[in-house]
């Protein structure tokens, strides 16, 4: 699938439905590589159900954890153990249960500034991958997961800022976030986060059906540019939907 193309749009009934179904897609993203796979989380409320899921019985003694690594899309510029930590959420939902600490790959925000934090890590990303350039025929990670906020953010990637327009950095500072918390941030870029087999949007709630209808009308957003150069999956459950658009399915 080119980063051009449309996504390809999944919808179920609920909530619960949509972590289901999320958490069947990591796991089927696991099953398909045999070696080192790498998995890039998300922060947010959408994907808690999720990281929940996964660390139940059912799924937790599935997963291969001594193969799989874990990164994170964005981070608020807060101390690794702030309850606003979007790895801390992952890390104490289900990856510290199971997870060796040195599959387990923060962003640090412990010195420095966001830029720091930002360029630190690059060099992480770069060492496991092996290279300072993406190769097109070479995925980084082999699923991102992904949301949307109200303003159409997704990541730390917000309308109007420098970030959205980034080519050549693996990661990059946002001084000042477009909705709260309002604290600075690190994220990956679109290239960065483009190279992956999948990228899984989770799209849910009637809270989210505003950001949805802009999204569906194609309209120029961050979310909306955040393409996957293999597969790119919305996942969004019936409350999410517009009305129009759920009585024309």
């Amino acid at each position: 699938m080119a980063a051009t193309d449309k996504p390809r749009l999944i919808v179920v009934a609920d909530a619960a439905a949509l972590a289901r179904t999320a958490a069947e897609r990591v796991m089927a993203r696991i099953s398909t590589n045999p070696g080192r796979i790498a998995i890039c989380l998300t922060g947010g409320s959408s994907p808690k159900r999720l990281y929940q899921l996964l660390g139940t019985e059912t799924y937790r003694s599935k997963i291969p954890w001594q193969r799989v690594h874990w990164f994170i899309g964005d981070e608020r510029f807060v101390p690794e153990g702030d309850p606003l930590n979007n790895m801390n959420v992952a890390r104490a939902t289900f990856l510290d249960r199971d997870a060796p600490p040195t599959n387990i790959h923060p962003i640090p925000t412990t010195a420095g500034g966001p830029d720091e934090s930002a360029a630190a890590y690059a060099r992480e990303l770069q060492t496991f991958y092996g290279a300072d350039r993406l190769d097109p025929s070479k995925p980084l990670f082999d699923l991102v997961l992904m949301g949307a906020g109200p303003d159409g953010h997704t990541a730390s990637l917000f309308p109007g800022y420098p970030a959205i327009e980034e080519a050549d950095r693996w990661v990059v500072g946002v001084p000042k976030a477009n909705v709260a918390p309002f604290v600075p941030r690190v994220t990956l870029t679109l290239p960065t986060l483009a190279s992956c087999r999948e990228m899984l949007f989770e799209i849910e709630g009637a809270g989210k059906r505003p950001i949805l209808t802009r999204l569906l009308n194609s309209e120029n957003l961050p979310a909306t540019r955040a393409r996957s150069n293999r597969e790119t999956v919305w996942l969004v459950d019936e409350a999410a939907l517009p009305e129009g658009f759920r009585g024309g399915r």
